[in-house]
């Protein structure tokens, strides 16, 4: 399979790439969720004025804090959607995709290592946020690298056509 610049990749390249992505993102996150937990209080902490700030928060929904109490619900989506990302990941046609694909593996992957080891049933535990950005719920590192795969997915969509 080409991508761009005339690049072959396959099967093998693909999976070594968005699993390092993967990687990186789990270790960076449970770093930074770490450092976050012993670091930071419920009192947003300002960097930047109201624009940026750090706070400890514990959710139990969804991204962004979002659909709160559904943790069980979202940790089975993301062992689901780590499989199916896996299998389509044979078929990715573009380095956009690859890399796409490993971001989202990676950020469902942190969030899922918080829900197994921080609760005390099945995928219920609260996932760590602490970064908190003016108008966006406040997030961690797992639900950055969520969205900037989907931006990465879409432009990989929209310059392939």
């Amino acid at each position: 399979m080409t991508s761009e610049g005339g690049r072959v990749w396959g099967t093998g390249a693909k999976y070594l790439v968005a699993l390092a992505l993967a990687v990186a993102v789990v270790v960076i996150d449970l770093i930074t969720k770490r450092w976050a937990s012993s670091t930071f209080t419920s009192q947003p902490e300002e960097l930047i004025g109201s624009f940026l700030r750090f706070r400890y928060v514990e959710n139990t929904g969804a991204a962004f804090s979002m659909f709160q109490g559904a943790g069980t619900f979202f940790g089975v989506a993301a062992v689901l959607v780590v499989g199916v990302i896996l299998w389509a990941l044979r078929q990715a046609r573009s380095g956009w995709e690859v890399a796409g694909f490993g971001l989202v593996i990676g950020g469902a992957t942190g969030n899922l290592i918080d829900r197994v080891a921080r609760g005390s049933g099945f995928l219920d535990g609260p996932v760590i946020d602490w970064v908190d950005l003016w108008i966006i719920p406040t997030f961690n590192v797992a639900d950055a690298s969520i969205t900037v795969a989907v931006v990465l997915l879409l432009m990989g969509s929209w310059l392939s056509d």
